[in-house]
């Protein structure tokens, strides 16, 4: 095998649709060319009945090399802080940035640094910033909080934010929709997704509005310098999705028009009251047609279950709400029969394995070393 056949990452894969210089070397662990699960089986009773001939996917972004979609994002924007020669980055995070920006930056031999909220973190994720040697700085107060404070350190000092306010993180993020085109042969009906920050749901639609534009029509993005925006001239799409958002009751700022001072779910990548892309995010719905909706804990926590259980998929709780929407909507009617569904699965359910622990059906059990205690505990949960 030579290495010219070895998949090698975002960056170079999508390289002129994206805005990064020719020649400059990305900084990759080979991120993306996620696969595209079939959910069929959960479409079950009322999405059954309401939803005939749906088809249901789930693009699992939790086979990122870090474990979720931040690599897409964290990829271009450390390939481009590394071009503008920075040595060091810094981001806010709930805890799944903060393992991308520490991976990428051991990559590139840069310091990261990272802002979390105090005992707001799953375990699996802050040990993951923690091996990559990122300098961890816990803060009093929540991720808002942190957004702000990284914003006005990188005002008064040499080292790039690289949280989705960069954009060349959503630049990076977008490429999804490149690959779900690639697998469907066109964009789906309806996209599902979990919302935050914001976004990545904003990128998803930058990816698929990219992919149906014409020559003509194609420019380069707000923001970005346009002698590197070198945008192919490909439209490989027929159409772009409804894209639908789903925030956690505790956590949900578009469902309440306003900002949530102090946001509170167990879904705690979506733990987020003012989403640094709202605009983008809010825009996106409406050109869209799509819409925001809500779902509280005890729901998210049902469907990663079901989706562990009954489909194979184990996912960190957040990424969960995309399915528990999606579900719903089926059920009710508000996505068509006869649809194609994505929904972005954001994260590993090892990110937070004490959730997963806690909620799991069956126990460990402890029994003797004997032939005859194992085969007792089989007949037992075999009957029921």
């Amino acid at each position: 095998m030579t290495s010219a056949t070895l998949y090698s990452g975002l960056v170079d894969k999508y390289r002129d649709r994206l805005p990064i210089l020719a020649a400059t070397e990305a900084v990759s662990l080979c991120e993306g060319n996620t696969p595209l699960i079939p959910l069929d089986s959960l479409l079950e009773g009322g999405a059954a009945t309401r939803g005939k001939g749906v088809r249901l996917f789930a693009k699992f972004e939790g086979l990122n090399p870090t474990g979720s979609f931040k690599d897409r994002g964290m990829t271009l924007a450390v390939t481009r802080a590394r071009e503008l020669g920075a040595k060091a980055i810094i981001c806010a995070s709930t805890g799944n940035t903060s393992a991308a920006a520490a991976a990428y930056a051991a990559r590139a031999r840069m310091r990261c640094f990272v802002l979390i909220p105090d005992g707001k973190i799953a375990m699996g994720k802050l040990a993951q910033a923690m091996m990559h040697g990122a300098v961890v700085m816990q803060i009093a107060g929540n991720f808002d909080d942190g957004m702000r404070l990284v914003k006005e350190v990188t005002e008064h000092s040499p080292i790039e934010l690289v949280n989705s306010v960069n954009p060349y993180r959503l630049q990076g993020q977008k490429t999804i929709a490149f690959e779900i085109i690639e697998a469907l042969g066109d964009a789906p009906d309806v996209h599902c997704l979990p919302v935050g920050n914001a976004g990545n749901i904003s990128a998803h639609w930058m990816g698929y509005s990219e992919s149906c534009l014409s020559n003509a029509d194609q420019s380069a993005q707000p923001g970005l310098d346009a002698d590197v925006s070198a945008y192919a001239r490909h439209i490989i799409a027929t159409r772009r999705p409804m894209m639908a958002g789903y925030q956690a009751s505790g956590a949900a700022p578009f469902m309440r028009g306003a900002p949530v001072a102090e946001p509170e779910t167990v879904a705690t990548a979506i733990r987020i009251g003012n989403p640094q892309s709202w605009q983008l995010a809010a825009n996106a719905v409406r050109e869209s047609g799509g819409w925001f909706d809500e779902f509280d804990d005890h729901e998210i926590l049902r469907v990663q279950k079901l989706l562990a259980e009954q489909a194979g998929v184990f996912c960190e709780p957040a990424s969960a709400i995309s399915v528990a929407g999606a579900l719903a909507d089926i059920a009710s009617g508000r996505i068509a029969p006869g649809s194609t569904v994505v929904c972005t699965v954001t994260g590993h359910g090892l990110k937070d394995p004490d959730i997963a622990i806690a909620q799991s059906t069956f126990k460990p059990l402890s029994i003797a070393a004997e032939r005859s205690q194992v085969e007792r505990a089989i007949d037992t949960y075999m009957a029921k």
